[in-house]
């Protein structure tokens, strides 16, 4: 065999790599391919889809793109980025998809029916946008969906029944749409389950405020009255029914006596702390996707709410593990609170409008209960608890948070704090945000909890707030001298959060004196940071299994979140896109440069008595060492 003549080389090579290349794209890049193809078809003047570039290896390095650790896009983010246009088909390839955002913007056209290919799909969020056309039929084979919201849309014609075969679904909203025909049920719907399909006038059955033609109306049947005797025989059937009577009303008081005495015995011992004064409602009305419990019956579940089944203590009353007459394990949360007369319908008032928040990142109300002497919660029970039980109270066989982990917990929390702060009407103000408030599912996903209980428990209050709640080192500054709290206070305590999820400790701590460290967290951080000591700061129970340049960027987050002016910290938004690799490096650079101007004006003011030169050049380095670059 001749040798390749070397203009022949010069030709052929570069032939061979291109072809071998664009093969590898084929195979490597089809996810990158199926996200650019969504961008094409999208109109995007905020530019947030600037860095979805086709032509890099894969896209996991595009913003608002999340990838797992085998490079596979497992998660879309695109709520509220003010898009419009329409979805492809090509979606249907991003197989290993387990969450696609893309509520609150302006789409339009149909869902496409490829979705359905996306069996690993937990949470598909459609609602607020201009959809049209039919629900279709394929999403019923998304068997793991937990949330399907496609609310505030004008989809049209029927409910697929094939969302019935979903059992894994835990909210279902169909609401304010153009649906209409009988609304599917087998029985596959949990009765819990938020399922919400209002604002659909032509909807009926199940779920609805009107029956379908031809079925029963949404009323109970008649009493049954039982047939009258034959008019023969009266006399002997009158004798009958005197024997049957008598010995009726014997049987009777004899099954009386018991109750009787039961009754007497009551009211001479004391009474249950417990006793349970009915309410004026039907204890077993439903409001919107609440279910109105008995306090008997949480009582039941509590095992009279013991002291074994406390979970947790807080500010705003006790939580106690329950179990439920259907065997679902439940939290009841028991609030504390002085109550004033007539405070009863703003309590309800207020517990409806926590409801409304739901967010895969948002604990679930899932009940409530309402006495004239009692106010509990019903939520879900989180199995794996709190983040702060986690890291610092969990059993000696429980493995530590990994890094993983708490990264994800970071940007899941954000997420929920930022839908509080900019989704809800009125917005909810958490002002108590801290580890011990975000709990952990079954798949370690951070779920803000006791969201909205601080308006909740001022309910008998004006709108100016009498006291502070919260919890010592988690209290912004300016909550604490003038009791005025708004997203800034949240974004405060997410910040001192961030630092308990990096370092493993409280955000107060009298501990700490011992080695003549600081009892606030935060400056605890601040002054390792000045001496250039990053590994004393991360948790030792990680075991330095841990990326570094990550953890600089959440320390540089909630540095950020912590300055002492609420008016320099960012939104929850921002926060959620700073975690997602956008913006905190302009970000942080603003920052260093008034840290500088600040630390000048302090030594300028602090040494002017003395006149001595201050050096600019020290000061930029004593920035610098401030927070990680």
């Amino acid at each position: 065999m001749e040798p390749l003549d070397p203009l022949c080389s010069w030709v052929l090579w570069p032939t061979l790599f291109l072809l071998l290349f664009s093969l590898t794209k084929t195979t490597s890049n089809t996810e990158g391919d199926a996200l650019y193809a969504l961008k094409n078809s999208l109109k995007d003047p905020g530019n947030v889809l600037q860095s979805w570039d086709n032509t890099l290896v894969n896209p996991c390095t595009w913003f608002h793109v999340t990838c797992d650790s085998n490079n596979l896009v497992i998660r879309v983010d695109l709520g509220n980025a003010q898009l419009s246009g329409s979805l492809v088909s090509q979606l249907g390839q991003l197989k290993n998809l387990q969450y696609l955002e893309m509520y609150s913007n302006s789409l339009s056209g149909t869902i496409p029916s490829e979705l359905g290919n996306l069996t690993n799909l937990v949470s598909l969020d459609l609602y607020l946008n201009n959809f049209t056309g039919s629900i279709p039929d394929t999403l019923g084979d998304l068997l793991k969906l937990r949330f399907l919201r496609l609310n505030n849309n004008s989809f049209s014609n029927s409910i697929p029944y094939s969302l019935t075969k979903i059992d894994s679904l835990q909210v279902l909203d169909l609401s304010s749409n153009n649906l209409s025909g009988e609304v599917p049920s087998n029985g596959s719907f949990s009765l819990f389950t938020p399922i919400s399909f209002a604002n659909n006038p032509d909807l009926c059955g199940n779920g609805t405020t009107r029956p379908c033609p031809g079925s029963p109306p949404f009323s109970p049947p008649p009493p049954y009255t039982p047939p009258s005797p034959p008019k023969s025989d009266k006399s002997k059937t009158t004798g009958i029914a005197a024997i049957a009577g008598g010995v009726a009303a014997g049987a009777a008081l004899l099954l009386a006596a018991p109750a009787v005495t039961l009754a007497w015995w009551r009211r001479r011992r004391p009474q249950d702390h417990f006793f349970d004064v009915p309410a004026e409602e039907d204890p077993e009305v439903h409001l919107g996707q609440l279910k109105r419990f008995s306090l008997r019956e949480l009582q039941v579940a509590t095992d009279n709410f013991s002291n074994k089944n406390i979970l947790g203590r807080g500010g705003f009353g006790k939580v106690y593990k329950g179990r439920l007459a259907d065997g679902s394990l439940v939290a009841v949360k028991r609030l504390k609170e002085e109550r004033n007369a007539g405070g009863e319908l703003q309590f309800q008032t207020e517990v409806e409008m926590i409801s409304m928040a739901v967010h895969r990142n948002l604990l679930r109300l899932r009940g409530f209960c309402m006495t004239p002497t009692e106010r509990l919660l019903v939520y879900p029970y989180m199995e794996n608890g709190s983040v702060a039980s986690c890291l610092r109270e969990r059993a000696e066989n429980v493995p530590p948070l990994d890094w993983p982990k708490r990264r994800r917990i970071a940007l899941g929390s954000a997420r929920g704090l930022s839908y509080l702060h900019d989704h809800c009407d009125p917005k909810i103000i958490h002002r108590d945000v801290k580890a011990a408030n975000i709990l952990l599912d079954e798949d370690f996903e951070a779920v803000v909890g006791d969201f909205g209980l601080a308006k909740l428990m001022d309910y008998k209050d004006t709108h100016v707030t009498t006291a502070v709640r919260g919890t010592i080192g988690h209290i912004a500054p300016e909550y604490l001298s003038t009791g005025k709290s708004s997203e800034k206070t949240d974004v405060f305590g997410y910040g001192i959060m961030l630092l308990e999820l990096i370092t493993g400790q409280r955000a107060f701590d009298l501990a700490r004196l011992a080695n003549d460290d600081d009892v606030m967290l935060l400056d605890w951080v601040k002054g390792l940071l000045k001496e250039k000591k990053l590994e004393p700061l991360v948790d030792r129970d990680l075991r330095n299994k841990f990326i570094e340049i990550e953890v600089e960027s959440l320390i540089q987050v909630a540095l950020l979140c912590t300055q002492a002016s609420p008016l320099e910290r960012p939104k929850m938004s921002e926060v959620v896109r700073m975690l997602e690799g956008d913006g905190l490096a302009e970000r942080w650079e603003e920052w260093q440069k008034v840290e500088v101007v600040r630390i000048q004006t302090e030594l300028a003011t602090r040494q002017a008595g003395s006149n001595m030169y201050i050096d600019s050049t020290h000061n930029l380095s004593d920035v610098e060492l401030s927070g990680p670059r």
